[in-house]
Formats: C-alpha cells, structure tokens, sequence
C-alpha cells in the first residue's frame, strides 16, 4: 500500500492582535459619539417628520374648515335663493288670486260684485295667530293711534293743516304693518264692505282701543306734571256735550264727517300700492270731513268742540256722563253719547264706504260700454 505523504505545510492559524484583543480609549469613545450622532440625526429626523405631518394635518384641517365655511356659504345662499323664490311665489300667487277676484268680480251682477269677497287671506280665529305678520299689524295699529291722540289731544281738531301732514306721515309709517286704518269708522267699513276678514277687524278695533288709551294716558301725565310743577290745575281734555235741542245736528254731523272719511278710505284703497297715494289720500278725507262738520256746526248753530270723527278718540276724550239723577237717567245718557260718538260714526263710514264702491262699479260699468 502506498503510504500518504505528509505534507510539509503547518496549518494556518488566526492570530488576533493585541490592538484588535484591547482597543484603546479613543477608538471607544469616536464610536460613543458616532452613536450619539446617529441617535441625535434620528431624533431629528423624527421631529422633522412629525412637524411634516403635522403640517399636513393642519393643512387637512384647514382645507375641511374651508370646505365646510364654503358649503355654509353656499347652503345659505341657496336658503337666500330658495326663500326669495319663495317670496316671489307667493307674491305671484297672490297677485294671480286678485287678478282673479277681480275677474270674478267682472262677471258677477251689480249687487254680487258690490258685496263679494274683495280680499285673499283665508283667516279665522285658529288661523290668524299662525302668521307673525298679525302682531305687526296690531302694534302698527296702537301705535299709529297713540300717536294720533296725542296730537289731537295737544293741538285740537282745528288745526286742519297740521292734522293733515301729522296724518299723512302716521299713515305713510303704518301702512306697511296694518293698511293704517287708524280709526274704527275706516275698520268697520272694511269689514262690511269685505276689504277685511271679521277677526281681523275685531283685533284692529281692540289695538285702536288701546292706542287711544295710551296717547290719552301720555298726554295726561304731562298735563298733571306741568300743572305739579306750575302750581296750576290739571286739565284734562274733554268734550262739551250738545244741549238737547242740537243733539241731533251733532249726530248728523258726526254721521257726515264719517262717510266722508269712510268714502276717502274707501277710494284711497284701490291706490294702496303707492303709499304716498294712499296716505295723502286718506289724510285729505280726513281734513275735509273736519272742515266740512265744523263749518255746518259753527256756522250755522255756533257749536264748538262737539265732534270727534273717531270713536276710539272720543270714548278716552270722556263722553260718557259720569253722574244723573237717577240710574236709568245715566243709562239713558251714556246710550245717547254712544250713539252719537261711537255707533253713528261707524254706519256713517259704512255709508261711505259703499258709496265709493257703488261710484268705482259704475264707473267700469261705463268703461265696459
């Protein structure tokens, strides 16, 4: 057998340094600071990265926010757009529904158009407190008879000028809120001419009430301060009853100068779209009763500050006797003043009233033919 050879290599063995066994201090500490640096450009890089997504987020957050304010915007803009649409529907409607009563009217006979439904609104007692429009209505009412008590109670009904401006600037001022009835004579008439629904002539009388009590109650707490002050008497505004001969010149007076008021009313209602129209209208109807019924009462009886032309006035101006000699007597009386002062004046508006729709329905009777 062949012997193997041994071969003359050693085997090579690793041998490791002294250097590489115990590395020295510095080698140690470069590799503590390449750590530390390493750690610290990590660390950094974190910040970095969280501020990037922070920012990031912000930015989300900011663009939702804007999207959200733009999406507001535009939501209310289409609320603005829809409600003015509505608006605009509505005032088409109404306007189609006076077309057509007026249409109606056209076709109905004599007696049926002087009596039809002359306004659109479907009003009753559960109905009317639904719109808030009612309460303008009603507090355009007191007010704008507040306001015209007191200047009456200050200045008198024979400044006939002056009543005239300080009733067409109430007027122009009320309009919008109720039509500026302002008196019961105006009230009553629309309603039995059916310009009005019975509710709300019901609640246009009771603010009218309420006014007048209120300018009445103003005017009088001046009067009794200034008379505190001046060491005077307090002098309350009234009125002088007529003698008994010239109760029934007073009633006729009183029934006159309120058809005319109602007939001025009543024409001022057909040019209720122009304002201005219409106060002046309305304050010139007023102004010309008050001088027609005081040039019949002065000129021709010499009575002075015995009418009123305006029962809610008229009731706070203390028409209603107080004392009599006996109870039936006093019944007797206050009747009387209400008949003269109250419920005369408001037939006497009626009258006038239909007197104005009876001239209007003729008057296109002859433009038909």
């Amino acid at each position: 057998m062949a012997k193997s050879k041994k071969s003359g290599k050693k085997p090579k063995t690793t041998r490791i340094s002294a250097k590489d066994e115990n590395p020295s201090k510095e080698t140690l500490k470069e590799e503590k600071v390449l750590e530390e640096k390493t750690e610290e450009k990590e660390k950094v890089t974190e910040k970095v990265e969280k501020e990037v997504e922070n920012e990031k987020e912000t930015k989300k957050d900011d663009a939702e926010k804007k999207s959200e304010v733009k999406s507001e915007e535009k939501a209310e803009k289409t609320e603005k757009s829809e409600k003015s649409v509505e608006k605009k529907e509505k005032a088409e409607k109404v306007e189609k529904k006076e077309i057509e009563v007026v249409v109606s009217e056209k076709k109905q006979g004599f007696f049926k158009r002087l009596f039809s439904k002359k306004y659109v609104e479907q009003e009753s007692v559960l109905t009317i407190f639904k719109s808030k429009k009612i309460w303008g209505a009603i507090l355009g009412e007191v007010f704008g008879t507040m306001f015209l008590t007191m200047i009456i109670f200050t200045l008198g009904l024979y400044q006939p000028l002056y009543i005239f401006f300080i009733v067409l600037a109430v007027s122009a001022a009320v309009f919008r809120l109720s039509g500026a009835n302002l008196n019961p004579i105006n009230t009553v008439g629309m309603m039995a001419s059916r310009r009005m629904s019975a509710i709300r002539g019901v609640l246009y009388l009771l603010s009218q009430l309420v006014g007048a009590w209120l300018g009445f109650l103003i005017v009088s707490t001046f009067i009794k301060v200034s008379a505190g002050i001046s060491g005077g008497e307090a002098e309350i505004p009234g009125m002088t009853m007529a003698d008994a001969q010239y109760y029934w010149v007073v009633t006729f007076a009183e029934f006159l100068g309120a058809a005319i008021i109602g007939y001025f009313f009543a024409r001022a209602w057909h040019v209720r779209k122009n304002i201005l129209a219409f106060s002046a209208i309305s304050a010139g109807g007023l102004t010309i009763a008050m001088i027609v019924v005081y040039l019949i009462s002065y000129t021709y009886f010499g009575l002075t500050g015995n009418f009123m032309l305006n029962p809610a006035i008229a009731l706070m101006y203390q028409i209603l006797p107080t004392s009599a000699d006996g109870v039936g007597e006093l019944l007797l009386e206050i009747l009387k003043a209400l008949f003269t002062y109250v419920l005369f004046p408001m037939v006497g508006g009626v009258v006038g009233f239909f007197i104005a729709d009876v001239a209007s329905t003729f008057a296109e009777e002859e433009n038909k033919a």
